[in-house]
Order: C-alpha cells, then sequence, then structure tokens
C-alpha cells in the first residue's frame, strides 16, 4: 500500500462548487487535491440550464449571488475560457395578475441588493420583446444576469484549478474515508490515500451519504431536470428567461440553438437520468405559448442529470456540527450554477482563515441536526485525539459518488 500523500485539503466532488474550491485554494498557497468519480462537470454542473441568474432567488442567498456575479465578471482571467459567458439580461414572465404581483414584491423586497430589476407592463414587455407571447402579461428584467454553456465552464474551472498548482483527478472514485482525530485519510478505487485535516464535501446529489455517515443526516432527494435544445433558428430572443412559478425557461444561443428545460425527467440509475416524453411534451406546449417563434422547431437533443434537493430549497454550505475540519457544500437545487463559484470560495476562505467573508449561517447542516452550544469546533484541532477516536467511514455504501 503506497504512503499516504500529505495535503492541506482534501475536496470530493468535480462539480462547479467543489472545483472552484480547489482553484480558490490553490490559488492561496494551499496544497489542494480534487477528486472527481466521473468527469469534471459531468453531473449537475455540466447539464444544467446555464442560466446565470440572480433574479428569483431567495433573499437569503442574494449576498453570496451578489459576489458571484463579481466572479463571473471576471471569469476569462480566472479560467481562462469566456465559456460563452453573456450578460444578455434575465427576463421573467409573469402569466397573471397574481404572478405580476409576485414579481412586484420580489423587486421591493431585493432592493439593497444591487439587483436593479426593472418591471415590465404589458404594453413595455412588447415594446421590447415583440417575440413574447400573449400569454404574458408582463416582467421583470435583470439587466446584468445572462448565460453560459455550462459543458465547457464547469471542467475550466478544474483545468483552472490543475494550472494553479492543486492536484486533480477525474475517474477517481473515493472508496474509503477515516478521521484519526486529527486528519481524514481519504483513499482511492485505484490504490491513492491521501490525508488531510480539511475535507470539503463538494459531492453533489451523492453528499449526504457522507454527512450521514459523520452524523449529520439530511433529508436530500435527487431530481432530474428535463432539457431540450432546438435545431438552429433565426436570432429572435436576445436575453435569457424564466417564468414566474416556475414551468420552462428558455435562452438562445449565438448559433440560433434555443436552449429549454422544464419539469421533470426519471433516474436510469444512480448517475444516469433522463427527461422523459411527458416533460419533454410539456416544455414543447409551454414554449409556443411564451415563445411564438419556437412554433414548428425540431428539437435535436434531450437530456437531464441529476441534481440534489433539500426541502426549503436552501443549499448546505459551511462547517460540520459533528466533525471538525469537514465541510460541505451541496443541494443547491438546481441552482447552484451561478452561485456555484462563490460557494467554492466561501469554503476556501473558511480553510485558509477559519471564516467565510459572507455570513452562511443560513446554510448551516444545523437546522437538519440541531445541536448544543458545546458543539465541535469548526477547525480541525491542533493535536491528534488518542487512538480510540478514529472514525472509518466507508464511502456511500456502494453507491455512485460524483
Amino acid at each position: 500500500m503506497s504512503l499516504p500523500i500529505e495535503m492541506d485539503a482534501v475536496v470530493i466532488g468535480g462539480g462547479i462548487v467543489g472545483a472552484s474550491a480547489a482553484l480558490f485554494l490553490a490559488k492561496s498557497g494551499q496544497r489542494a487535491v480534487l477528486l472527481e468519480r466521473d468527469f469534471f462537470g459531468a453531473h449537475s454542473s455540466g447539464v444544467n440550464y446555464g442560466g446565470v441568474r440572480r433574479q428569483g432567488r431567495p433573499l437569503s442567498q442574494l449576498p453570496l449571488s451578489q459576489r458571484a456575479h463579481a466572479i463571473w465578471g471576471d471569469l476569462t482571467n480566472l479560467i481562462g475560457i469566456d465559456g460563452e459567458y453573456l450578460r444578455s439580461g434575465h427576463l421573467k414572465l409573469a402569466r397573471s395578475d397574481k404572478d405580476m404581483a409576485a414579481l412586484a414584491a420580489y423587486e421591493q423586497a431585493s432592493r439593497g441588493f444591487g439587483l436593479d430589476l426593472q418591471l415590465l407592463d404589458r404594453d413595455q414587455l412588447r415594446a421590447r420583446f415583440p417575440w413574447a407571447g400573449d400569454v404574458a402579461v408582463g416582467a421583470s428584467l435583470c439587466a446584468d444576469d445572462g448565460h453560459a454553456n455550462p459543458r465547457i465552464v464547469s471542467p475550466a474551472f478544474a483545468h483552472a484549478a490543475r494550472r494553479a498548482g492543486a492536484d486533480v483527478y477525474e475517474q477517481t472514485a473515493v472508496s474509503e474515508v477515516s478521521h484519526d482525530g486529527h486528519a481524514f485519510s481519504v483513499r482511492t478505487a485505484s490504490g491513492m490515500t491521501f490525508r488531510a485535516p480539511w475535507l470539503l464535501n463538494c459531492a453533489g446529489a451523492w453528499a449526504a451519504a457522507l454527512a450521514e455517515q459523520f452524523g449529520e443526516p439530511v433529508p436530500m432527494r435527487s431530481g432530474h431536470p428535463a432539457m431540450l435544445v432546438t435545431e438552429p433558428l433565426p436570432m429572435f430572443m436576445d436575453v435569457s428567461t424564466g417564468v414566474e412559478g416556475g414551468g420552462i425557461y428558455a435562452r438562445q444561443v449565438a448559433r440560433g440553438n434555443c436552449v429549454l428545460g422544464g419539469g421533470q425527467g426519471f433516474a436510469l440509475d444512480p448517475a444516469k437520468a433522463r427527461p422523459g416524453q411527458a416533460a419533454i411534451l410539456e416544455i414543447l406546449r409551454n414554449a409556443v405559448e411564451l415563445y411564438p417563434p419556437l412554433a414548428g422547431a425540431q428539437a435535436i437533443r434531450t437530456w437531464s442529470g441529476t441534481e440534489g434537493y433539500l426541502p426549503d430549497r436552501e443549499p448546505v454550505l459551511g462547517a460540520s456540527s459533528t466533525q471538525p475540519g469537514l465541510l460541505h457544500g451541496f443541494g443547491f437545487a438546481g441552482s447552484g450554477f451561478q452561485i456555484g463559484p462563490a460557494a467554492g470560495e466561501a469554503l476556501a476562505q473558511m480553510v485558509c482563515t477559519g471564516a467565510s467573508s459572507i455570513a452562511l449561517d443560513v446554510f448551516s447542516i444545523q437546522r437538519f441536526n440541531p445541536v448544543s452550544p458545546s458543539a465541535l469546533p469548526t477547525a480541525p484541532p491542533a493535536t491528534a485525539a488518542p487512538a480510540h477516536a478514529e472514525n472509518v467511514i466507508p464511502l456511500f455504501r456502494g453507491r455512485s459518488q460524483p
């Protein structure tokens, strides 16, 4: 058996949160290793819609989302590619007066966060976006939101982490984690062992298994977004769009293809999913009502993925309440693409300085597992505990893990 490789932090999960954490750790001079079972960005981080929006998020997420907005603004310098990132604007459509009232209430509540939302009535909507269907009675526009290509952005964060000095591994499943009271030992199926005082649980829809095995069960379920892309069409839509109350979202890329999503698919196995015929037909029905230029368009590809959802649709982000040195970053409920770089940065800050520059209390895993004020500290202890404190964790009990 090979000797353990000493690191400062081990990151499990090569999606945009884990890869961002590894990148910021490496840029701060930390010895970080990023472990991904499949390929970087192969799961929710790479199969999502690609929306880079702040509008519509819970108010609790807006400070972190605003920080992410700044990171996205410097994307090319950070990861070496532009990722097809475009601040096109995000238009949230209303299909009823009730929906319009909800948009107005959100605009009022979110003032002070820098979103600068613009409410558009029916006439204003038609004047600026003549393609909008008659079913839309108004909208809210966030002019600086936008979209990007997740299939190239998410892996680019991992590649940037490698260039910054992190050790990064694809197709490297984690088989076992142990903790001796001083540091984690993370063993891979390929026979490598890494030892570090910090472990970052960024394993997406599979992260709950690791949290539970450290005594922090969470009621996370898997979701499978239904997605499709059309053939190239004449350009008609220059904003990313969503709908108040959900149901559908759409954007058009520079090549003319329209990317649409809505509803849920189904799992084929723990690592694969399909959108399902019913979900695709519902997307197409809604699309024609809201985006009449899509009438008759051919869908050339459909897909799905696996995302993690918690009951309050808020992520778990921050320190474990049971194990010093363990940090969680998962459960972004299909909305982690935009906020992911800031979440990764926050986790890296906790390793480097002991605290995030943005308060994360609302995202604590303790909301599912309340503990007493005498809970364990965030940081790893300075000295090793006795041998009987060893906690050997066989990861995921045979389940798939990103």
